[in-house]
């Protein structure tokens, strides 16, 4: 079972840009309108539907949240060109930062979007751009183009023919791969910012939700500041093009806001964070979950950890890891192998070409037999381990632009960090969650952020998570988000 799964669901369910992704929010003062009535799928929309549940994490079940998004979408839908149409959405159980749309009007919205947003306007501009894209026909045009990625996938996934090929596909893991075209983004925020304003969300929202997709792109890169080529196959307009765009936009409706402190109505930051507070934020520990450098999966008990210079991405398909420059890559998975066939032979099975069968090793790592190749593409070089742990074994994949000793070390120390997690490991895994509290006197950016669990660069993610700029400080009696376990 070659696969290379990772790279066919980011050409065929990616969202709307890298830094991509939006979040749900309470419903905004004015006439309530009716919410829409689910749109009836057909078998290929609900196989797909199924697909994105399972690449996903599947729904998350929240009905004060699904509440707040009917009546949001039911206002969106009144005030759009076409009243008539209907949509569904489902919030999706993933601590990715995701939005997108299927030409039925199956709208997909994360959690992670969720806990992004900072008031309903924003989740209301992720909402109305994903609507804009079944307006303007953008979602039917890029199933067919998710047909023809298809068939892509499908070469890039025989890894025997090009390992070289296959390596590359798996560092773009890292990178979403955009499913709309520049101008179908822009064309959708335009469309989406104008349902918005008319259905009196402020349109700043758009360009606000943005400049915090960037900046949180920007921290899950591991940089202070973004360049702004987030989009690696500049399939979809850098981040500040949109900002700019969504700010002109947002003009021919009305005059910017202020700051969001004290603020109702239009946006409604009060009502949006007390209806996420303690939602889940991040990975769900029972589908395995990143803690800085280490991935742990309770329900199957087993935890590694990556060297200093690598960061880790969990997705439904693999565990992915790519060293900073982008010169390394692993992928970590399981496969089947028969219990009766050595792991030495499943690595020189046939699945995957130009192995180096004389560098064939047999091993164990903390009593897990371990058995281990190498492999030669064009452009890059792979040492491959199988790890049998109980009756599953587990693939790492390490893709190097150039082998060096310090390549075959990161792969060494990651294969023999892998063990057997501990009953009071696997007790004390729990999802982190957003918490919504008042600040007090006294309170300062820096004591609040010191109050975050489970978080890398906690500083900075206080600031992200509640649409602070780096100058920007907190006052008594508003409320911030902070992460806690």
């Amino acid at each position: 079972m070659v696969a290379w799964l990772l790279l066919g669901a980011a050409l065929t369910l990616a969202g709307c840009g890298d830094p991509s992704r939006f979040e749900t929010g309470a419903i905004a003062t004015g006439t309530p309108a009716k919410p829409p009535r689910p749109a009836v799928q057909s078998p290929a929309a609900e196989r797909e539907h199924e697909r994105i549940l399972a690449t996903y994490g599947g729904a998350y079940d929240d009905p004060k949240l699904e509440g707040l998004i009917s009546g949001i979408v039911g206002r969106l839908v009144a005030a759009s060109d076409r009243p008539d149409l209907t949509y569904k959405v489902t919030i999706l159980n993933s601590g990715a930062v995701n939005a997108f749309a299927l030409p039925t009007g199956q709208l997909y919205v994360t959690r992670g979007l969720i806990a992004l947003a900072t008031d309903t306007s924003e989740l209301s501009s992720v909402l109305s751009h994903e609507m804009a894209h079944v307006l303007a026909k953008h979602a039917a045009i890029r199933e067919d183009q998710a047909r023809q990625a298809a068939l892509v996938a499908r070469v890039v996934t025989d890894m025997g023919n090009d390992p070289g090929l296959t390596a590359l596909a798996l560092a773009k893991t890292k990178l979403s791969m955009a499913s709309f075209s520049r101008q179908q983004e822009l064309e959708a925020d335009g469309i989406g910012i104008g349902i918005s304003a008319r259905a009196q969300f402020d349109p700043y929202g758009s360009a606000r939700f943005l400049t915090a997709m960037e900046r949180n792109a920007a921290l899950k890169a591991n940089r202070g500041a973004s360049d702004g080529r987030s989009d690696f196959l500049s399939s979809h307009p850098a981040t500040p093009e949109r900002v700019t765009n969504a700010q002109n936009n947002a003009r021919q409706y009305t005059a910017p806001q202020g700051g969001w402190r004290g603020e109702r109505g239009e946006r409604d930051r009060e009502a949006y964070l007390n209806a996420i507070d303690n939602i889940v934020y991040g990975e769900d520990p029972s589908e395995g979950f990143v803690r800085g450098r280490r991935f742990l999966h309770p329900k199957l008990g087993f935890t590694f950890q990556v060297p200093d210079s690598f960061t880790l991405d969990n997705t439904a398909q693999a565990v992915i890891g790519l060293r900073e420059g982008g010169n390394q890559a692993m992928r970590f998975d399981v496969v089947r192998v028969p219990a009766e066939q050595s792991l030495a032979d499943y690595l020189n099975s046939g699945w995957m070409e130009n192995v180096d069968k004389s560098s064939t090793e047999e091993s164990s790592v903390n009593g897990f037999p371990v058995a281990s190749v190498t492999a030669r593409g064009e452009q890059w070089q792979f040492r491959v381990y199988a790890l049998r742990f109980g009756s599953d074994v587990y693939r790492f994949i390490f893709a190097t632009r150039q082998r060096t000793a310090e390549s075959d070390r990161n792969a060494r120390d990651t294969v023999n960090s892998f063990r057997r997690l501990s009953l009071d490991e696997i007790q004390a895994a729990r999802p982190l969650r957003i918490k919504v509290i008042t600040v007090q006197p006294g309170d300062t950016v820096e004591s609040l952020s010191h109050r975050m669990s489970g978080v890398d660069r906690p500083l900075e993610r206080f600031r992200v998570l509640n649409g602070l700029d780096a100058q920007a400080q907190v006052k008594p009696r508003e409320l911030v988000k902070i992460v806690v376990d």
